[in-house]
């Protein structure tokens, strides 16, 4: 184990430790669910949240919806 992976477990022991047994249970838990799962899952999960938006219009037709859509005023401010 590095210095620095040494010195990041310590401070997490560290914060643990205020921790009430069954949160602490609930922690471990959970670090084992996390190891469980499959490096692939972990980069499709990060993969899938691209691309949310969903359009069968093209790029430039986007672009004129967005701009045609702007509303502009002109208001004078006064100093």
């Amino acid at each position: 184990m590095s210095v620095i992976d040494r010195n990041i477990v310590t401070t997490y022991s560290d914060l643990f430790e205020g921790l009430s047994s069954l949160n602490k249970i609930e922690l471990i838990e959970s670090l084992s669910k996390s190891l469980k799962v499959k490096e692939s899952t972990r980069d499709s999960r990060f993969y899938k949240s691209f691309g949310a938006f969903d359009s069968g219009k093209s790029a430039e037709e986007i672009i004129a919806d967005i701009k045609s859509s702007r509303k502009f005023r002109n208001k004078e401010i006064k100093f």
